[in-house]
């Protein structure tokens, strides 16, 4: 038997003829044209660090030989495991997965990679090298998702921050429907909602579209925390003291016995502080976005008002871990940070927060990477005079030793106190003060609106609070006449203040002069401002 072969292309039809035991095999070339395999494909997307979110090349490269894939460009393990998700994934989405052998280069090599993020651009640049889509738009658009066995696209976190690098890079972004309402509040960026693998396919192959993203807020709301200050009884001086806090973004303390006051005091200050700009409004909530939690778009250009347990640890005040995220410090930035018992928090806890207090950020380093977060938030701490919740000063029936007054006194730091500008104690309430029929103080509409005036004018000045201010600026905004410097220089010495008290002083007398519309410092401002520091001797008695 003799077999004779013509024109031997795999691509062609089979023609089988017998003739006296003679066998022609005849193989008719295919002349349909043939799609060009693209062996090599870019996609982008972007990584999380911090609040940062550097971008990322997906790099896919398919040759010859064993079926294989492989994920390099320092994956963790959730990126690692992608490889058994993409493959369902393009199965279930109507795709062949290609059985040759993939490499998957995640660029820069040198920047890690974690999470489910890098799904769907793993799974795009997959099909674009394998030919089974067109990569005339990949170019241009960035994509974020994890993928579900079935093609569906589920949810990531920092998808905020992951807009706001697109839109700096001019790129499309595209990522799950359930992201695409906190992505849209950048609202200078391109983004586009999907649901699934398919669905996006389409529309890079031009035979469908994808939604633009839009916020679901329909009007931009600054309002503030339900809680009124008309809710507060009597407490003149203390709520004199908050307003002072508001108008001038300064730190504050409260010493007093138990159910005083003081932590409704601090649940109403966000209702009348400044409102957020968008800027800060979009720093905040690019911290929560990154956090486990995730941002609520309900919450947008609301005042954060962080209230940790006594019991937290360090690293859950400033943030960190083996893959460090924000702590409660940033979850707080541009809001309110609420410490109540604070002698109840361990000292080397609460020391933790004096650089942060300083810079208004927080760099954690660990031995693999290293994050900065932002942290610019007020400090308002509660706290007993002592043990047992007494005053201390004879009235009440104390039974504190000495010793125990003072080790209860030490667990706050001499360099935290200096950081704090107002020191203010609450004192028990008159029994008339709490009947029903007593008139009301002012509400929380009429102490905003006075803030909201001071606070204007510190932009004018200077372009931002008075706690803000450098050393500088506080010579240039807040000099004195030589009547009110001999009274500063008194209380300086008779109080054993620092210098940094010296310049808190200075910039809470000023932002009381901006409260009474004052151009210049008065007598009565920093003589209000001095009495802010009086327990400074008290606390650190020893």
């Amino acid at each position: 038997m003799l077999i004779h072969f013509q024109n031997t292309s795999l691509q062609g039809a089979w023609h089988v003829e017998c003739l006296q035991d003679v066998y022609f095999v005849l193989v008719v070339p295919d002349t349909r044209p043939q799609p060009i395999l693209m062996r090599l494909a870019h996609v982008f997307t972007r990584a999380l660090v911090g609040i940062n979110a550097p971008e990322v090349t997906v790099e896919v490269h398919i040759a010859n030989g064993l079926p294989a894939l492989s994920i390099v460009g320092l994956p963790e393990a959730a990126v690692r495991e992608s490889k058994d998700r993409v493959r369902a994934a393009i199965q279930n989405s109507s795709f062949e997965f290609p059985m040759r052998r993939i490499t998957v280069n995640l660029a820069p090599a040198d920047l890690p990679k974690e999470g489910g993020r890098y799904d769907l651009p793993i799974a795009l640049g997959i099909l674009a090298a394998s030919g089974q889509i067109k990569c005339d738009k990949l170019a241009s658009h960035e994509f974020h998702g994890e993928l579900a066995l079935s093609g569906q696209l589920r949810s990531i976190n920092g998808s905020l921050p992951a807009a706001l690098g697109a839109q700096g890079s001019g790129r499309t972004l595209v990522l799950p429907r359930v992201n695409a309402h906190e992505a849209a509040l950048a609202d200078q960026a391109k983004v586009k909602a999907a649901t699934s693998l398919l669905e996006i396919c389409r529309y890079l192959q031009q035979q469908g579209e994808l939604d633009d993203a839009v916020t679901t807020l329909s009007v931009q709301n600054d309002s503030q925390a339900v809680a009124d200050m008309s809710d507060v009884r009597g407490q003149y001086r203390a709520r004199r003291a908050l307003e002072i806090t508001a108008a001038g973004q300064h730190n504050l303390l409260m010493v007093g016995p138990p159910g005083t006051g003081k932590s409704m005091l601090a649940s109403r200050l966000p209702g009348i502080l400044p409102p957020m700009t968008n800027q800060q409004a979009l720093e905040s909530a690019a911290v929560n976005s990154i956090s486990r939690r995730g941002f609520d778009v309900n919450t947008w250009k609301k005042r954060p008002f962080r209230h940790p347990h006594h019991t937290a640890s360090g690293v859950a005040l400033v943030g960190g871990g083996s893959n460090p995220t924000p702590g409660e410090i940033s979850l707080a930035h541009h809001g309110v940070l609420f410490l109540d018992e604070l002698t109840e928090f361990d000292r080397h806890v609460l020391d933790v927060l004096r650089e942060p207090m300083e810079t208004g950020s927080i760099t954690i380093s660990r031995a693999a990477r290293q994050a900065e977060f932002p942290a610019n938030f007020q400090l308002i701490a509660a706290m007993n005079p002592c043990p047992q919740g007494y005053n201390c000063d004879g009235k009440d029936l104390c039974q504190c030793s000495f010793e125990q007054q003072r080790r209860h006194r030490n667990r706050i730091s001499a360099p935290l106190l200096d950081r704090i500008d107002i020191h203010i104690e609450v004192p028990k309430l008159d029994i008339k003060t709490l009947d029903l029929n007593c008139q009301k103080n002012e509400d929380s509409k009429a102490i905003r609106a006075r803030v909201l005036k001071a606070y204007q004018r510190q932009l004018e000045r200077a372009g931002k609070s008075n706690a803000e201010l450098s050393s500088t600026e506080v010579e240039r905004y807040c000099q004195l006449a030589t009547l009110q410097q001999t009274l500063l220089d008194r209380a300086m010495e008779k109080l054993q203040l620092s210098a940094r008290a010296y310049h808190r002083i200075l910039k809470l007398a000023r932002t009381i002069a901006d409260i009474d519309d004052s151009e210049r410092i008065q007598q009565p401002h920093i003589t209000e401002a001095i009495s802010y520091r009086s327990l400074d001797r008290f606390l650190n008695h020893r």
